[in-house]
């Protein structure tokens, strides 16, 4: 599947403000549900939360993968948000977080699902697309760096031929 399949032109803030990682997350769930309006944003909240109990999604290098299973979804969903000011997500390497992808996908994961998961974690791996999406002073300029640059992270072997 596409970058622009799962994430539309709306499921993107720039600049935005959050005071804490609860809040980013609150602002995520408003975002996700604008794809999936039949799908409470407070649903789409309490999967993140419980989500992020699991362990913590923040990855590296300033950025966070919020992402949970949500009942009554076929398809994946995803939201881009790039703080204004970077907020603590209890990444590993301690780094504060400015861009936050989030995703939900169907409570029963088929392939599809994981490769969506596993593309998101790649273009988030990639410094020089995390740079541009950085530099982007607008959700319209957030968005289209995000869907350029996707194109030209390399994909790696599927997720089901690695047995994950």
């Amino acid at each position: 599947m596409l970058l622009e399949d799962i994430i539309q032109p709306d499921g993107v803030l720039c600049n935005a403000s959050a005071r804490s990682k609860k809040h980013c997350l609150e602002i995520l769930s408003e975002l996700l549900v604008r794809g999936r309006p039949e799908i409470a944003s407070e649903l789409i909240f309490a999967c993140l939360n419980d989500r992020e109990r699991l362990g913590c999604t923040g990855l590296d290098r300033g950025a966070a993968f919020p992402h949970c299973r949500v009942e009554g979804l076929e398809e994946s969903h995803a939201a881009l948000i790039k703080l204004s000011d970077p907020i603590e997500f209890d990444a590993a390497d301690g780094e504060l977080v400015n861009l936050v992808f989030g995703m939900i996908v169907p409570t029963e994961l088929g392939d599809e699902h994981r490769a969506d998961i596993k593309m998101i974690t790649q273009v988030l791996a990639d410094e020089g697309l995390r740079s541009r999406l950085r530099s982007a002073q607008s959700s319209k300029e957030l968005y289209a760096s995000l869907i350029s640059g996707s194109a030209l992270v390399r994909p790696e072997p599927s997720v089901a031929a690695q047995g994950t």
